[in-house]
């Protein structure tokens, strides 16, 4: 059941004018914006000073734009359990979408996109809800977690594709930059790449190289 007092919010979002906008809007329900942030970094000390009760959170923020706003979600999620926290954004980012939906019991958490959001007092009442312990998760985010968890190689790139093909075929690291044409630094990176998005944990040897192949073979 949706939460019936103000609550005390703190907005992570890199885009300034719907960063104001969502401030607006959750005033206007007569909300408190305690902190309206652009990072990171930013999001993790506005949430440690202010202690809101919930955090609405971009994804991809800087400096990497890549997925630093769910990362810091996850993060300030271990540190303080019952904080709740709801992800506004466009993408879907698997394995930390996991993780944060995973933390808590999947209590006090939710996932939205931003182009689905089609009724400002349905998002009002999402988060209120969320707030209150409650789980809200966009079916569309739904889909795709369970899409790519069926086909993890789905994550991969096709650059990342053509390395995990030439690694299944026993090629050293060399030997891939030599028939990619790049340097081996950057088939390094591909392969950490890879590793990462299969979930492959850190191994003393090249198991994980070995269990990524196995994945590619499945596939």
């Amino acid at each position: 059941m949706p939460v019936d007092h103000p609550l005390n919010i703190v907005i992570a979002e890199d885009s300034v004018l719907l960063r104001e906008g969502l401030s607006t809007l959750l005033a206007r329900f007569g909300h408190r914006v305690v902190a309206s942030v652009g990072d990171a970094e930013t999001l993790v000390a506005a949430a440690g000073a202010h202690e809101p009760d919930i955090v609405v959170t971009d994804v991809r923020m800087p400096p990497g734009f890549s997925d630093e706003g769910l990362r810091a979600a996850v993060a300030l999620r271990a540190a303080r359990p019952g904080l709740a926290v709801l992800v506004l954004s466009q993408y879907v980012e698997q394995t930390y979408a996991t993780e944060l939906l995973d933390s808590g019991d999947g209590t006090g958490v939710g996932y939205l996109l931003k182009d689905r959001v089609g009724d400002v007092e349905e998002f009002v009442d999402a988060l209120t809800t969320i707030a209150a312990g409650g789980t809200v998760v966009d079916p569309e985010v739904v889909r795709q977690l369970l899409r790519r968890r069926r086909d993890p190689l789905q994550r991969l790139s096709p650059r990342e594709r053509e390395v995990l093909a030439l690694m299944a075929e026993g090629r050293s690291n060399t030997a891939i930059a030599r028939a990619l044409v790049v340097s081996e630094a950057a088939v390094g990176k591909h392969i950490g790449n890879i590793l990462t998005k299969l979930d492959l944990p850190p191994d003393e040897d090249d198991h994980r190289r070995v269990l990524a192949v196995v994945a590619f073979l499945r596939g």
